[in-house]
């Protein structure tokens, strides 16, 4: 198998590192947390700078955890505006890399397979690293950290684990390295897909090391995870067959298009079913704009805390594939009206369209009526068409104009958090 060099260059504390940016100020010595001033102190902060870090202070900690005595500013987040960051980031990644041979893996985190660059720059992969960093620090003021490795997991442990003690900010390991220093590493959830779960699941059978799960049994592995045995036994070795060219190739056997949001307060079973109904109108018009359709949509529902009650789920199937918003919002308001319980307080919302498929392959009912469904289209054409010209709240329907709507709200967020606009 050829030798691959991959490196992955990590944002440090990136939205916070852009709000110091944009302040004139030195992220590794400022006092910054992203989080929304607006809600309660409760919210969790986005990014916390690297000198909040240095008090001891935790990444995506909640405002109330800050202790009183650490004076700090907390800068309201700013979506595009780290999306623009991040994009022009890119842009010096390929400056170095073809985007073939780059895999973004995150708004702040891209792996770059370097392996054919490093003869033709006549420099070593330490030394690119520190290149694209410099470049990074020099043009945007934003620290960065890089994980280099013979493998694309290698390069990440190297990232997480190794570069944040390295006087450099730059780590590197190969299978001999990983084995003889992180095998006794611990905690076990500092290694990359190892979350409290997997670790608590470990422990309870005496492992609390990689070394130890590459000494365990293979076959008793595969009867306590199943086929996700075969990826811990890999990394327990350092080993990671997946290459980029692997991941840009990859393509889904099935599709799905889904929405979700954790509502601001407790909302009641009527409050509840309005905000389903305005998930499920963006999930019909984002179909119409990708030209795609499904028969199936899975609703989830959850409870506020102290009602102690387990989530609400069940999935709706039609007869036909569509994405017309008249066939679509009243299946999942049926739904809806079936399976959550009138008497609890709505806190959590999630929608699932699965199995989506292009609408050229779809197939349509014989009792659909056609002219009905003509008419629909062209007005959810029409929507789309003039929010993309005038902005998303151009155009409303009249239930997103009641007091319990969140969408006026969200369609000025990018991922759930204000977008700066």
């Amino acid at each position: 198998m050829e030798q691959h060099t991959y490196l992955v260059i990590d944002l440090k504390s990136f939205y916070a590192s852009v709000e110091c940016a944009e302040r004139g100020l030195d992220p590794m010595t400022t006092r910054l947390v992203v989080a929304d001033p607006e809600r309660t102190e409760k919210t969790i902060c986005l990014a916390i700078s690297p000198a909040m870090k240095a008090l001891g202070i935790h990444n995506r900690c909640r405002v109330f955890e800050i202790p009183k005595s650490v004076d700090y500013i907390m800068a309201e987040p700013r979506m595009k505006l780290y999306v623009e960051y991040a994009a022009e980031i890119y842009g010096i990644y390929l400056k170095y890399i073809s985007k073939e041979d780059i895999h973004v893996y995150s708004i702040d985190e891209a792996f770059m397979d370097v392996t054919n660059y490093l003869p033709l720059y006549h420099i070593t992969a330490r030394e690119l690293g520190q290149s694209i960093m410099a470049d990074i620090t020099r043009q945007f003021g934003i620290p960065a950290t890089c994980g280099i490795g013979t493998n694309l997991y290698l390069a990440k442990i190297a990232l997480d684990i190794t570069a944040k003690h390295a006087a450099d900010c730059i780590g590197y390991l190969d299978e001999e390295i990983y084995r003889k220093t992180l095998w006794d590493h611990k905690p076990l959830t500092d290694f990359w897909r190892i979350g409290k779960g997997i670790a608590g699941k470990l422990e309870r059978y005496g492992i609390h090391t990689m070394g130890g799960l590459a000494a365990m049994d293979e076959d008793f592995l595969y009867k306590l995870f199943g086929v996700d045995a075969e990826l811990l036994i890999d990394h327990a070795w350092g080993r990671e067959p997946v290459t980029i060219g692997d991941i840009k190739s990859y393509k889904a056997k099935t599709n799905c298009l889904t929405c979700g949001q954790v509502l601001g307060c407790d909302y009641s079973f009527e409050d509840g079913e309005l905000i389903v109904k305005e998930m499920m109108d963006l999930l019909c018009l984002e179909m119409v704009e990708k030209n795609l359709v499904s028969n199936s949509v899975t609703l989830y529902v959850g409870y506020s805390n102290r009602a102690e009650a387990e989530p609400s789920r069940g999935t709706a199937s039609l007869d036909a594939q569509t994405n017309a918003d008249m066939v679509l919002i009243p299946a999942v308001t049926a739904l809806y009206e079936r399976i959550v319980n009138p008497r609890l307080p709505v806190h959590r919302i999630n929608i699932s369209v699965n199995h989506v498929v292009e609408e050229e392959y779809s197939q349509y009912s014989l009792f659909a009526d056609a002219e009905e469904l003509e008419r629909n289209r062209k007005l959810q054409t029409a929507m789309l068409d003039i929010k993309k010209k005038f902005g998303k709240n151009a155009i409303l329907k009249g239930m997103n104009l009641q007091d319990a709507s969140t969408m006026k709200e969200r369609n000025r967020q990018i991922g759930g958090h204000k977008s700066g606009e």
